[in-house]
């Protein structure tokens, strides 16, 4: 790190306060897979045992991790590129690895708001009809039939794809052009209680249906033999890690925002259990709603299809809502809770790509946003609002998340704890801001748990799709459109390291001092 000392930077932008980011980090955790991923891994891990494992995993991995971030992000006051930069120079690259995952995501991200958006409107007259499944991949998505020898790539637009799509991307360069304070913590500020209120209103209407009961026993019954069985504590790390919006620059970027005495660690705890908390919501919900569309069919619950993932959203819901008293009233909840989700997640990744840029190439914020919007606005519509949307979708997210990010998370573990020994700066530094003090426990989940889970993930996974083609799709497309996105983000974070910094990010000096030094000292550095 650089011991010079001035700081050529601009002044930074800022949260108005702890509220506002508290806000904002809640927003960009609580997203899609919290209402259509948890209930479902929940229900597939035990039932109610899985909430032992799930537990574990907040408190050994998903709270660590945050704080790692926001340390990191707070620290060295900028974006994935800046604060690896500052901690090491060659740590670059994987802060733009990081910003490409964040650029491949959005681009598939605002896709799916964009169905939420649709069905929103078509929650009001129930356009789906009794064929949810049908109207979803042919009416709707208009899905090229694969199996019987159709396209897997095509550039046949469908428009009640295309045009809510490009609607979401309008909206979402227009809150990022408005910046930190003004943009980003405004529409959380709304849009965040909006759907807090939305989706408790949902839940409660859903556990007064009937059959509902079924739904919930369904979800909470304890299969305590569960336990014994190490695919279910990885799929409760993999669930807290990929809900928590941790190890690919949010929150790095997010924690970059506050103001140099920010207390980090108990708003840490409040975005964990915050998320966490929702995702409990959700399940009930869901799982209740699910009861009743099992009563409605004379099934039980276990024989139901389509429990996560989009079916769940697009299909399995649809379904429930067209037998579900005032259900126009209730399917607008639900997809209007959808987009709203989604939307608070897609504008804290967008961000991440946009401050990348402003800082290594001077750009403003208006000029970054605008170029960066506009090209992932374009890629996003030629990608996903085609015939083939949905598998190009499926894959690229496959590949980005599962290998991805938790790449990303077990480089940054290794790199920072193991080899360039930062953990004790980076604890030092949460301990002397916030009120929440880190314990030398941090260093064994940070430099032990974290990497060892994280590591067996990505190595099982990896295993598991050189073996066995995903989803039974055409091996040479995957080839492109799978392992192809994971040379898109090496290739990509290589390229954008090797530019010239247009403003000198070493000219900086982290505060408060490490080692300490007196206390006089220290305040006037704060300064």
């Amino acid at each position: 790190m650089s011991t010079t000392t001035t700081d050529t930077s601009p002044p930074r932008e800022q949260f108005t306060g702890q509220v506002g980011f508290i806000l904002s980090a809640i927003g960009s955790a609580v997203g899609l897979g919290n209402i259509w991923r948890f209930p479902g891994v929940a229900y597939e891990n035990g039932g109610g045992a899985f909430l032992v494992p799930y537990v574990i995993a907040l408190l050994t991995a998903g709270i660590p991790i945050l704080f790692l971030d926001y340390a990191l992000g707070h620290r060295f006051r900028g974006g994935p590129p800046t604060a690896f930069r500052r901690v090491k120079k060659w740590l670059e690259s994987l802060g733009w690895f990081q910003v490409m995952i964040c650029f491949v995501i959005a681009i598939y991200y605002a896709a799916i708001i964009g169905w939420a958006l649709s069905f929103f409107v078509y929650s009001f007259t129930l356009k789906w009809g009794d064929d949810t499944a049908g109207f979803f991949t042919g009416d709707y998505l208009q899905l090229s039939d694969t199996a019987n020898g159709g396209a897997w790539f095509t550039l046949d637009f469908v428009p009640a794809v295309l045009i809510p799509l490009v609607l979401v991307w309008v909206a979402t360069i227009a809150v990022l052009v408005g910046g930190v304070a003004k943009g980003i913590e405004k529409a959380n500020v709304v849009f965040l209680p909006l759907l807090v209120v939305a989706f408790a209103v949902l839940v409660v209407r859903a556990v007064f249906l009937d059959g509902a009961t079924d739904g919930l026993n369904a979800l909470f019954t304890p299969d305590w033999s569960a336990l014994g069985d190490m695919n279910v504590w990885i799929a409760a790390y993999g669930q807290i890690f990929f809900s928590l919006s941790v190890a690919f620059g949010i929150m790095i970027t997010y924690s970059s925002y506050r103001k140099r005495r920010a207390n980090l660690t108990s708003p840490g705890l409040v975005v964990a259990f915050s998320n966490s908390g929702f995702e409990m919501l959700a399940g009930i919900g869901v799982f209740a709603a699910l009861g009743f569309l099992a009563h409605e069919q004379a099934v039980a619950v276990a024989d139901l299809e389509g429990i996560t993932g989009p079916i769940l959203s697009f299909v399995t819901f649809p379904a429930v809502v067209s037998e579900m008293p005032a259900g126009p009233l209730f399917g607008a909840l639900f997809f209007g809770s959808l987009a709203m989700a989604g939307f608070t997640s897609l504008i804290s990744i967008l961000q991440v790509v946009s401050a990348g840029f402003q800082e290594k190439f001077g750009l403003t914020r208006r000029k970054a946003v605008l170029w960066i919007g506009i090209v992932a606005a374009v890629l996003s519509v030629v990608g996903f609002s085609t015939t083939t949307g949905l598998i190009a979708l499926d894959t690229i997210d496959n590949w980005s998340n599962n290998i991805g990010i938790v790449a990303s998370a077990v480089l940054m573990c290794v790199f920072l704890v193991w080899l360039l020994r930062t953990s004790p700066e980076l604890r030092y530094h949460l301990n002397t801001v916030s009120t929440f003090q880190v314990g030398r426990w941090w260093y064994v989940c940070v430099g032990a748990i974290v990497p060892a889970v994280l590591a067996y993930m990505l190595v099982s996974r990896i295993v598991d799709l050189v073996q066995n083609p995903y989803e039974d799709y055409d091996e040479t497309y995957l080839l492109y459109a799978g392992w192809g996105t994971l040379v898109v983000l090496v290739v990509g974070a290589v390229l954008l390291t090797l530019p010239r910094w247009r403003r000198d990010p070493d000219s900086y000096v982290a505060w408060p001092p490490y080692p300490p030094v007196t206390t006089s000292t220290t305040k006037g550095a704060a300064r």
